[in-house]
């Protein structure tokens, strides 16, 4: 089959609205978490997130263009145009029948769903809903958005697996080019999920930390005193490429997709299985996707979004993979991102891809009173970033539902 490879990122984060500006922050282990400004919390059990900084959409979109669509849309189209620019790409001297977009979102426009259904019912019960109400609220309405804004006709889908919908989307992309669908896809994942209704609904669920007096240290995966994720935002972006198409227009190859794998808990609505049997599948289905052993792996990126059980049930799974190997470093850079949802597979992707890059594994930050079973278990890469050849990166993604998207990058040669 064709060899896929990464040609552009484009990264919208809570701790960097670029891919420069993220790659540092993680790092330099920097929270993204703070107070939440979007509205009132005083009523909200969980009264702070990662919101994005500094960001002004106008900067980046026409006043016109960013109100037809919703943010979860609108930060879409800047971590692409970002990757794209990254990419080096002219797509009028490309052939755009063979360049699609397969993204990701878990909620879609829920800012504008909530904010349309108040009004609605604040009113007299007349129907006086916005023309653009239903395309901004579709999930698939942000890969539909690149593909008209830059005239692309391949393959064009979205794909919503909760939190592994973006890693979803990326190994759909590494399939539909290497099987000779495609020969460039824009893929990851976008989510704006800071609002009353997402808050609200995920402290129903009793998934969010409810550390308000310390927000900026509440993420802490592996920790015995960690009680819940932090919600984030944002985007992420990728440029797959069929390696000698990108050969051909003297592209800068960054990465290689190197495999991916699917799987599922089938144990609970909204939690891991205990043993991490889902997550045990679809890593072992990757390392077989991309024809490599486990031991080949230098650096594992976590789910751990800094839930009690979920973060329990991923070492677990992790253990029955690798074997216990305090050699093996692992980082869950949720504990600085906060939890991207449904584009948290697509930043956590990019971190993979730089830590390949630059030979530097990111840090998992707060975390200071490890399980006592897992604690020498792997290197969790506490506190510090590490400087380390990073030949195979894996990155794994759990969703609501019991979906499981796991993906493996590997350096370029």
């Amino acid at each position: 089959m064709r060899r896929v490879v990464v040609t552009g990122m484009g990264a919208l984060t809570p701790i960097g609205n670029n891919i420069n500006d993220f790659w540092k922050a993680l790092v330099n282990g920097t929270s993204g978490a703070a107070p939440i400004t979007r509205f009132d919390t005083g009523k909200f059990k969980t009264k702070f997130a990662c919101e994005l900084k500094n960001f002004d959409p106008l900067q980046h979109l026409e006043k016109a263009e960013a109100r037809k669509y919703d943010l979860f849309t609108q930060y879409a189209l800047i971590a692409t145009a970002e990757a794209i620019r990254n990419a080096g790409i002219n797509f009028d001297q490309l052939n755009k029948d063979r360049i699609g977009v397969i993204w990701g979102s878990g909620n879609g426009g829920i800012q504008t769903f909530q904010d349309q259904v108040l009004e609605f019912a604040r009113g007299d019960g007349t129907p006086r809903f916005s023309p653009f109400f239903i395309p901004k609220i579709i999930v698939d309405i942000a890969s539909g958005i690149i593909s008209i804004k830059y005239g692309l006709r391949g393959v064009n889908f979205t794909t919503v697996s909760a939190c592994a919908t973006s890693n979803t989307a990326i190994i759909d992309a590494f399939n539909y080019i290497r099987w000779n669908k495609a020969d460039m896809i824009i893929t990851g994942g976008s989510e704006a999920p800071i609002n009353e209704s997402a808050i609200g609904g995920f402290n129903a669920a009793k998934a969010l930390s409810t550390n308000n007096e310390h927000p900026s240290t509440a993420s802490r995966p592996f920790d015995i005193d960690r009680d819940g994720f932090v919600m984030g935002e944002g985007a992420g972006s990728l440029i797959l490429e069929e390696l000698e198409h990108a050969k051909r227009r003297g592209a800068t190859i960054i990465a290689e997709v190197a495999g991916g794998g699917m799987a599922a808990d089938a144990y609970h609505l909204t939690g891991t299985h205990p043993e991490g049997d889902g997550a045990f599948l679809g890593m072992k289905a990757a390392l077989e996707d991309a024809e490599i052993n486990a031991s080949d792996i230098d650096y594992l990126n976590t789910h751990a979004t800094s839930t009690p059980q979920g973060d329990t049930s991923e070492l677990k799974a992790a253990l029955r993979v690798f074997g216990r190997n305090p050699a093996l470093h692992i980082s869950a850079t949720k504990s600085m991102t906060g939890h991207l949802l449904g584009a948290a597979g697509a930043v956590e992707a990019i971190a993979c891809i730089k830590a390949i890059q630059e030979d530097i594994i990111p840090p998992t930050i707060n975390s200071v009173n490890i399980e006592p079973e897992y604690k020498d278990v792997f290197d969790l890469t506490l506190g510090k970033a590490v400087h380390k050849k990073v030949n195979y990166a894996m990155s794994n993604t759990f969703g609501f539902g019991g979906h499981i998207a796991t993906t493996i990058f590997k350096k370029f040669a």
